[in-house]
């Protein structure tokens, strides 16, 4: 069996972030493709929030070594502060020297053919490039989205670091990797001697977590009535964290409050839940100047299979994706796909998340930074939702998207560069 070192940061016990899902899948799916995989992450002390929900999922017999790592906010600041170095070009900046060291003595021992490391914690590409230098072992760099773009980072150092990691990788890496056509588009003109080297390996959901989802308790669909006379309002969806700038919901509660107003979507008709959103004050304070306070219902973190439990339960499916991240798909929405549900989407017509429903035969989209557009689509929406004629995922692209179909995809790019 061929072996390929993994450097992840987002590995359990990390709870929080969808962005676990990419990488355990593929330690869960490779062995029986033909690929051991050795996995080096961050010891959990450098974790802001833990849970033992996944590390069930970790296939029993897998080499896990955690690497010493620090949070520079929580570990080294002084009075609220840190220095700006100690945070570059990530927080976790710490963990690069001893994950060289514990990859060093990985190589030594298991001699993987492959080593891989994984984005958007930028010091995993940092590890591998140092290990790659020093072994010669080619070195495959999973971007997933776009790492330095236009205002972001925000402090100009900060930016040209990532600047100067993207190119390390686009000279060294046998591959980049990204999630979206429009991520692989932008490396591809932004570096054109290594284009031929930029390939795409979307995200997607993992058909055993459903199964078992499946088992969970039921997780309610909303609150109020279920007599015929006041029949309980639809509950819609949004599971994950709501990014102040990327996943901006103000023209959504615009709309909302327009809409109470005019008469035409009572929030005794459409709650909408906020999972785990990570920022509830921020939705909260929204939703009251906008005067849309009783259609929102916030929601703290649930286990993931619970999650994925309620996406199953609900009526219907919020996805949010500004045109800032045109080049980006919340890998959410893949996980949305298999629950089955109704989806909306208020996201750029011309992104990669706009094109990943419609590829699913989904077209109850609105611009998210348009409150008019929201206003005309979302009781039409609902309505459809409510009379069960609304359109649902088309099982073939459903499919498509399962874990498992993208480790295969994953091995033939593995197979490629052991050659």
């Amino acid at each position: 069996m061929k072996r390929i070192l993994m450097i992840a940061y987002h590995f359990p016990p990390l709870a929080g972030s969808s962005g676990i899902q990419r990488t355990l899948r593929f330690v869960q799916h490779l062995p029986s493709l033909g690929w051991q995989p050795l996995v080096l992450s961050a010891h959990p002390s450098a974790y802001e929030k833990t849970s033992d929900d996944l590390l069930a999922d970790v296939p029993a017999g897998t080499v896990v070594r955690r690497a010493f790592a620090l949070d520079t906010a929580r570990h080294l600041q002084i009075a609220g502060r840190y220095l700006g170095w100690m945070a570059r070009p990530d927080r976790w900046i710490s963990w690069k020297f001893d994950a060289i060291r514990h990859g060093l003595k990985l190589i030594e021992e298991f001699k993987p053919d492959v080593i891989w490391s994984t984005y958007p914690i930028a010091t995993a590409h940092v590890i591998a490039s140092a290990l790659h230098r020093k072994t010669g072992i080619p070195w495959v760099a999973d971007f997933r989205d776009p790492m330095a773009q236009e205002g972001y980072p925000a402090d100009p150092r900060t930016w040209q670091r990532y600047l100067a990691i993207e190119a390390d990788a686009a000279a060294l890496a046998r591959y980049c990797v990204f999630t979206t056509p429009g991520a692989a588009r932008v490396y591809q003109q932004r570096y054109p001697a290594a284009a031929g080297r930029m390939m795409v390996l979307e995200n997607g959901y993992d058909e055993e977590s459903f199964a078992s989802a499946a088992l969970q308790p039921q997780v309610s669909s909303g609150e109020g009535s279920t007599t015929s006379s006041t029949p309980r309002p639809l509950v819609m969806l949004h599971s994950g964290i709501v990014y102040p700038s990327e996943r901006d919901p103000t023209q959504l509660f615009v709309a909302l409050g327009r809409l109470q107003k005019a008469g035409a979507l009572g929030p005794n008709e459409l709650h909408i839940r906020f999972r785990a959103s990570v920022h509830d004050d921020f939705l909260h304070s929204l939703a009251l100047a906008y005067g849309a306070q009783d259609y929102i219902e916030l929601c703290p973190a649930t286990p993931y299979r619970e999650a994925l439990a309620e996406m199953m339960a609900v009526d219907a499916l919020l996805v949010m994706q500004a045109s800032n991240c045109n080049a980006q798909i919340p890998a959410k929405i893949y996980e949305y796909l298999r629950a089955g549900k109704p989806i909306l989407g208020l996201t750029d017509p011309d992104g990669d998340t706009a094109g990943v429903l419609r590829g699913a035969g989904l077209n109850d989209m609105a611009r998210l930074d348009s409150a008019d557009e929201i206003a005309r689509v979302l009781p039409v929406f609902a309505a459809a939702v409510r009379a069960d004629k609304a359109k649902l995922p088309d099982p073939a692209a459903v499919q498509l998207a399962s874990r498992r179909g993208r480790s295969e995809s994953l091995v033939r790019f593995l197979n490629d560069v052991d050659k």
